[in-house]
């Protein structure tokens, strides 16, 4: 009965122990789930900076001639291709940076901010873009959002996140490490055995009680 409650009390206290440990064993393997955020995060800066881009080609005389105008016979006064290209920069930076390398610092990100905020200022002071309408503004300022939206999802959500976790992680294999020593092992029932009386010992003792009963004269 006591090896059977020992054995249960390690079981039931390495088990979960053991489940947090291969959980993140798993995810270090992966990519976390806060990370998948920023990269879809990411992704989505990418597709909506594209589709808004698209709407201002339609919107102004149609997709192929617009095209021709904006890429083929590039201004930097006047066209939104270079928008497209720095939020196809971005996407192409932070995904190879944190999706494929797992980099676990800011410094990327810096770079890509940086780069965009900078560009974008001075896109909309030399630039004619707010006297198109209203996708002169709406496409920088979209950009310049998105752009630090990504920095602070990646700053204050995904890399504190994730060295909690190695630290919740480190502690937890620690506890592993130390469970033989909290939590024995089953007790054999050879340690409460005790081997029977031998019969010439009981013979002997019947001797001796009898002797005892015997009055003294």
């Amino acid at each position: 009965m006591d090896s059977q409650c020992s054995s249960s009390v390690g079981n039931i206290n390495s088990t979960p122990v053991s489940a947090r440990i291969e959980s993140y064993e798993g995810e270090k393997k992966c990519i976390s789930d806060v990370r998948r955020t920023f990269c879809l995060f990411v992704t989505f800066d990418l597709l909506f900076v594209t589709l808004l881009w698209i709407i201002e080609l339609n919107v102004n005389g149609g997709i192929k001639e617009q095209l021709r105008k904006e890429v083929l016979e590039y201004d930097y006064h006047q066209s939104f291709f270079d928008i497209f290209l720095l939020a196809v920069f971005r996407f192409a930076a932070l995904i190879l940076a944190y999706a494929v390398c797992k980099l676990r610092h800011w410094w990327a990100i810096a770079i890509t901010t940086t780069i965009a905020t900078g560009f974008l200022i001075v896109k909309v002071v030399v630039s004619k873009l707010l006297s198109q309408g209203a996708f002169g503004y709406l496409l920088p300022i979209i950009s310049f959002i998105l752009a630090w939206i990504e920095t602070w999802l990646l700053d204050f959500k995904v890399l504190p996140q994730e060295a909690g976790d190695e630290i919740r992680y480190l502690s937890v294999q620690n506890t592993l490490d130390q469970e033989p020593l909290l939590y024995p092992g089953p007790v054999s029932e050879g340690q409460f055995y005790s081997p029977p009386e031998s019969m010439a010992d009981s013979d002997e003792d019947l001797d001796d009680k009898h002797d005892l009963e015997k009055p003294i004269v």
